[in-house]
């Protein structure tokens, strides 16, 4: 997986939303120094984590691998 890819959209999906890391951290009860690292790919996000993301983004989880390979 394009772990560098996948943090590109969920950092553009969160932007279109206009949440800030901290507030998006704080929703799915995650650190901000976690939601930072899986922007960058240098942190996996796990299946239930993903799911989390896309659900307090109100996306489709299919979104968030949108052009990933």
């Amino acid at each position: 997986m394009n772990t560098r890819a996948l943090g590109l959209n969920i950092r553009a999906e969160r932007n279109r939303k206009d949440l800030s890391q901290a507030e998006l951290a704080e929703k799915i009860n995650m650190s901000e120094n976690s939601i930072n690292a899986i922007e960058r790919g240098k942190q996996i996000p796990s299946a239930i984590n993903l799911y989390l993301i896309a659900k307090a983004l109100d996306i489709d989880i299919n979104e968030l691998f949108k052009g990933i390979d």
